[in-house]
């Protein structure tokens, strides 16, 4: 199981609570960045601490890098939060959250879209590879 994993774990249904509050307030219809900075203020209200726009390390071949990749929010250093405000969710919008998961070996991450009228319809969690100690490490990512 990854270090961090119980920690996140705990930490998702806080943040869930915190994103339904913000999309209670607001609604839909909003763009991406007013959620963010909207949900960045209600965790920092709940305790939770989280960074805004953090930079994404790259490592190829030793070489590490910092491109332009910056994931939503980072929270307590163990859960992504990767926000979207679209009529659909696509698989490239997932494989963006593993990615990230991946490059920062972070055990969990919620793709949370404000776009939808209910928000807990537009909540995913994603695991990374093996980090809930379960058997899905062959099988790419674990959604649940």
């Amino acid at each position: 199981m990854h270090p961090k994993f119980q920690r996140a774990n705990e930490l998702t249904r806080r943040v869930i609570g915190a994103a339904i509050e913000v999309h209670r307030l607001k609604g839909p219809g909003l763009i991406e960045s007013i959620y963010e900075k909207c949900l960045l203020r209600e965790l920092h209200l709940e305790n939770i601490p989280a960074k805004q726009q953090v930079v994404v390390p790259v490592e190829y071949k030793g070489l590490v890098f910092d491109e332009p990749l910056k994931l939503d929010l980072f929270v307590d250093d163990c859960l992504i939060l990767e926000l979207k405000a679209v009529v659909k969710v696509l698989p490239i919008h997932k494989a963006q959250l593993l990615s990230y998961m991946k490059l920062m070996d972070v055990p969990l991450g919620l793709l949370i879209n404000f776009h939808e009228l209910r928000l807990v319809d537009g909540v995913q969690r994603l695991v990374l590879p093996g980090a809930d100690g379960s058997a899905e490490a062959s099988k790419g990512h674990k959604i649940s």
